[in-house]
């Protein structure tokens, strides 16, 4: 396709985004069905064929923006266009862990002193929950899922912390390298920080296999274990995305596909996994530690 020189890329059509939506659709459908004790073909079967018709439309959209990346056809406009829509996705981001920030908050300062008769809750701790002495971690004056244990914070939280932390340096160093033409070195800092984000999975679910088994500290453990396992699962799902994201950049530096000045889908991932560590240590604070 003819491209001129100064001239806006406007995308063809593409199919993409339909399947893109039909296996969004199918993935929600089936998790809402399974979730909610359904049986049959449209539950769990139908999520996972939803989840496998998403990876299969990233596969195939992701390589058409590349090979239309390496084509050359993309402009100083093009680059300005992604570096925007991907700091409005990472604004959207911060946007939804901020929610699940403000539910803890709720909680804790506000609904939990609340219904244990504090400020203008007397009447409701006096007639719904007498007796009842506001704390914190707490699984509500019904205690919700029996008694339970927290996580300490400075045992496996603290190292997964160290590790995140030590991710955050080993693709700034890879970032470094890129842009002074070391090949080598590149690959090397990269394979160390998805090498990094694989081992804080691998921790956190050694955390979650402790707090099920051992801890009684499970989804079900009243409103301290509703909003540690939102923020800590989504939190991990968010740092899975970002490895695989990681490992496909490995691939594309490995076959030489950035260039010193020309990196942008390389710097959006290195944003997206420092913004994956930021989360981090919010929740190490206000989740592990106080």
């Amino acid at each position: 396709m003819a491209h001129t020189q100064g001239a806006y890329y406007v995308p063809h059509g593409s199919h993409w985004p339909i399947v893109g939506s039909i296996g969004l659709f199918s993935t929600v459908i089936g998790a809402a069905n399974w979730f909610n004790g359904g049986t049959g073909l449209l539950t769990s079967p139908l999520m996972y064929l939803g989840l496998g018709i998403i990876v299969f439309m990233m596969f195939g959209w992701f390589g058409t923006v590349i090979r239309e990346s390496i084509s050359g056809i993309y402009n100083n406009q093009v680059d300005v266009s992604f570096r925007m829509g991907m700091m409005w996705f990472i604004f959207s981001e911060v946007m939804f862990f901020a929610a699940f920030f403000g539910a803890l908050f709720y909680a804790r300062m506000l609904s939990v002193p609340w219904i244990g008769g504090e400020g203008h809750g007397a009447l409701t701790n006096y007639y719904l929950w007498q007796g009842y002495t506001p704390s914190w971690p707490t699984n509500g004056p019904g205690n919700i899922g029996g008694a339970f244990e927290t996580i300490p914070a400075w045992h496996l939280p603290l190292v997964n912390t160290l590790l995140l932390l030590s991710s955050g340096v080993t693709i700034t160093f890879a970032h470094h390298a890129l842009r002074a033409g070391h090949r080598r070195a590149l690959l090397v800092w990269l394979a160390a920080t998805i090498a990094l984000g694989v081992a804080f999975l691998y921790f956190q679910a050694t955390e979650y296999m402790e707090a099920y088994q051992h801890l009684n500290l499970t989804l079900g453990s009243g409103v301290y274990g509703s909003t540690f396992f939102m923020l800590t699962g989504f939190h991990g799902m968010h740092v899975t995305l970002g490895a695989i994201m990681l490992t496909v950049m490995w691939f594309r530096c490995a076959k030489g596909h950035f260039t010193r000045d020309n990196h942008f889908g390389f710097e959006a991932v290195a944003w997206y996994w420092h913004f994956v560590d930021v989360v981090w240590l919010g929740l190490f604070v206000f989740v592990y530690v106080l």
